[in-house]
């Protein structure tokens, strides 16, 4: 049994998908099958159904993918102590961000640190805070870009930057006329919110006291801030976008931006890790990065706002 065995085993397990597997992989699907089919020989169990449409782990498949992670993460675990002690910025860095975060923060850093760093394999996904979380535990990615949560056993976060919510209204809509929203005044209007478990909507159903968000007929969850911006930018309803998008707006978009009145609800960003993360040097190098990419007011949080 070898550490690339595992990786298979464990690539197979997250993707159901062969293909998708070795692709990630950077081996061919053959030889992914192969060394799986090896491993599977050497141990006298099948750990994979397979059939047309799905690939699907035994019982025992289960608990051997379960081992082998914490195997593999052990593993990566002695080089990464090698490359800190060596300072090295170098090798692979995964980090996973929240998708109410990446499209407006990693346009402002991502390719210049990519440039500046070429011996760095950077690998970013987007995922919900809880998977990031489980990501983290399981040695999946290295770091997490999330907003700040409340139980962090086992973890460590460290404050980026604060970013207000901003509503972004129709003009059809009644409160297209005022300067500024408040919270009181969002109960009854169409809005257009997150699917549950996207942080960004439950601190405003939260903060703003939205208690029929859940049952609201003129409460709709399709999961995209941009698709929402559309639904609106077309003439109908009320959504949120986070501080960073603004930078992103044209002119016409612009005039569709409302702030919300003072206490201007806001979340405080940060990077979360585990608490036995070892590659202290590369995740200060890409919390410089973030930090000197945002507006120098947004690395604290001031009066105005309230933490949400």
């Amino acid at each position: 049994m070898t550490l690339q065995q595992m990786e298979y085993i464990v690539a197979v397990y997250r993707l159901r998908h062969f293909a998708k597997a070795a692709e990630q992989c950077g081996v061919t699907q053959p030889t992914l099958s192969a060394m799986i089919q090896k491993l599977e020989a050497e141990l006298g169990v099948k750990l994979f159904e397979r059939s047309s449409q799905q690939v699907v782990p035994t019982a025992i498949g289960r608990m051997v993918v379960e081992q082998a992670w914490r195997v593999l993460s052990r593993a990566r675990k002695i080089k990464d102590i090698v490359d800190e002690e060596r300072n090295a910025l170098s090798g692979q860095f995964r980090i996973g961000i929240l998708p109410t975060i990446a499209p407006y923060l990693l346009p402002r850093f991502f390719t210049r640190l990519m440039a500046e760093y070429p011996d760095i394999d950077f690998r970013v996904s987007e995922m919900k805070t809880a998977d990031c979380k489980k990501a983290l535990s399981r040695g999946e990615i290295d770091v997490a870009i999330i907003v700040a949560v409340e139980d962090t056993e086992g973890f460590v976060q460290d404050s980026l930057y604060f970013e207000q919510f901003i509503a972004y209204v129709a003009e059809s809509d009644s409160l297209f006329q005022s300067k500024a929203i408040r919270s009181a005044d969002l109960p009854g209007h169409f809005l257009w919110l997150l699917d549950e478990g996207h942080c960004f909507r439950d601190q405003l159903v939260k903060f703003c006291n939205i208690k029929s968000a859940c049952d609201s007929k003129a409460t709709y969850s399709l999961g995209s801030i941009e698709t929402f911006m559309r639904m609106v930018e077309s003439g109908q309803g009320i959504t949120f976008i986070p501080e960073l998008a603004l930078d992103q707006l044209s002119a016409s978009q612009k005039k569709l931006v409302r702030p919300f009145a003072i206490p201007i609800p806001t979340r405080e960003v940060v990077m979360l890790t585990t608490k036995t993360f070892v590659r202290q040097g590369m995740k200060q190098m890409v919390t410089d990065a973030i930090r000197n990419s945002v507006p120098q007011r947004m690395l604290k949080m001031n009066n105005t706002e309230q933490r949400v």
